[in-house]
């Protein structure tokens, strides 16, 4: 083998399974069709949930010192404001919940964050061209180059040469009558404390969100057409009303068609499919780009331990199909961002097989504090986790959640995953008064 893990795409998914493989010592190899990083926003909110996940990579701090939790919105009819406000108004950090709603950062920050994280950068300039699969492996062209694998995940978008090239089914629809133009750009004549808004209706909208840690908006508009700086200047103009709001330059500029799909299947054999590759839906909501590296986060230690490699698709494909319905019905609301809870935010996520009161099997293991430290610290790392706790152990996976309560459940959990033994550690541990 030439390595263990052969990753297609270096976008958020990507980038978060190698670093997740990196931190167990599995041998990948991380590759990418384009021929440099990505440097737009496309994305641009990073939900709780997924701070979580990027605490547990070492990576939370850099990536909230390069966002902000602080941005409040404006809707205008040219110059007169007609509201100003803040959608995760009241909501503060808590104990048990350290990240008290969305992050707004651009993609390609986080990208980067994640890419400088690694000891092994990702090879660009390698477009995945076949890949053949045995009983003991893939064989993979990459960029020209033989390359075999025990595993290949497809992490490399909507149009996934992967899921193509597997005869995977995305199901759904396309709905061409939805369009968006979307873009980054550089503009003067407004604050940047402030995502303006501009427009009564889906027709005639335009947003200027200013980015975190650059010096540009993230353009949106409804409607199509072929993008141009020409044509988002215009928009810019018509449906501010405001000639001193003057675009100066566009760095990147895209037209979104609304696809909502998912596929039927996220293994075969010993190739997976996460992040855009498995599903896609509406921008609404902030959702995507999350579930795209909480799809990484529950596949990295199943390959890392090669074990439980089955429930990578039972246990994720419930979550892209609430999120494709998710997604859809916050942007069919008439106020698409009036919908922000925890249910957005990705925090009650769960996946339990049995109903119950209280913390069970399969939920989210929340913060806290302990005399051994904070729960989330206790926790960081590749391994099983028992917290001995005074009123019972609880055993927590390696991507933070449950997986069994109680003495008799842990036993049984290892007696039926017997791998998972050889990847865990124990911590007593009291809660802080």
């Amino acid at each position: 083998m030439d390595t263990q893990v052969l990753i297609i795409g270096a976008g958020p998914t990507g980038l978060t399974l190698a670093l997740d493989l990196h931190r167990r010592g599995v041998p990948f190899r991380i590759v990418d069709a384009a021929p440099a990083p990505f440097t737009g926003s496309r994305g641009k909110g990073l939900q709780p949930r997924s701070l979580e996940v990027f605490h547990d990579l070492g990576v939370a701090d850099s990536v909230v010192e390069a966002g902000t939790f602080d941005m409040m919105l404006r809707a205008y009819k040219g110059r007169e404001v007609l509201r100003e406000w803040n959608p995760h108004e009241g909501r503060v950090p808590t104990e048990d919940r350290p990240y008290a709603h969305t992050l707004m950062i651009p993609q390609s920050s986080i990208e980067r964050i994640l890419r400088d994280a690694l000891p092994r950068g990702v090879e660009y300039a390698m477009p995945l061209t076949s890949f053949t699969q045995d009983d003991s492996g893939v064989t993979a062209v990459v960029g020209g180059q033989t390359v075999r694998a025990k595993y290949l995940v497809g992490c490399d978008g909507g149009k996934s040469f992967v899921r193509k090239h597997l005869g995977v089914s995305f199901l759904g629809e396309t709905h061409d009558d939805v369009q968006m133009l979307v873009g980054d750009v550089r503009l003067s004549g407004l604050d940047r404390d402030h995502w303006h808004m501009f427009g009564r209706d889906r027709q005639d909208f335009v947003a200027l969100c200013p980015l975190p840690g650059t010096d540009l908006f993230q353009f949106q508009a409804s409607g199509g057409g072929e993008p141009s700086p020409e044509l988002y200047q215009r928009i810019i103009r018509e449906r501010t009303g405001l000639d001193d709001v003057v675009l100066h330059e566009v760095t990147w500029m895209s037209l979104y068609r609304l696809n909502i799909r998912m596929i039927d299947r996220f293994r075969v054999g010993g190739v997976f499919l996460a992040g855009d590759a498995a599903h896609v839906h509406s921008p609404a909501g902030a959702q995507g780009m999350n579930t795209g590296i909480q799809d990484a986060y529950n596949l990295g230690w199943k390959l890392g331990m090669e074990t439980l490699l089955d429930t990578y698709e039972t246990e994720r494909k419930p979550v892209a199909e609430w999120l494709l319905g998710i997604s859809t019905k916050i942007m069919s609301s008439s106020d698409p961002f009036a919908r922000r809870d925890e249910e957005t935010m990705q925090l009650l996520l769960s996946y339990r097989t049995t109903e119950g009161e209280g913390l069970q099997a399969g939920d989210r293991m929340p913060d806290g504090r302990t005399d051994a430290g904070r729960i989330f610290d206790l926790l960081r790392g590749p391994d099983f986790v028992t917290l001995d706790l005074p009123d019972g152990p609880i055993l927590v996976r390696p991507d933070g959640y449950v997986a069994a309560i109680g003495r008799s459940a842990i036993d049984a959990y290892f007696g039926a995953n017997p791998v998972t033994q050889l990847h865990h550690r124990r911590v007593a541990a009291r809660r802080a008064a």
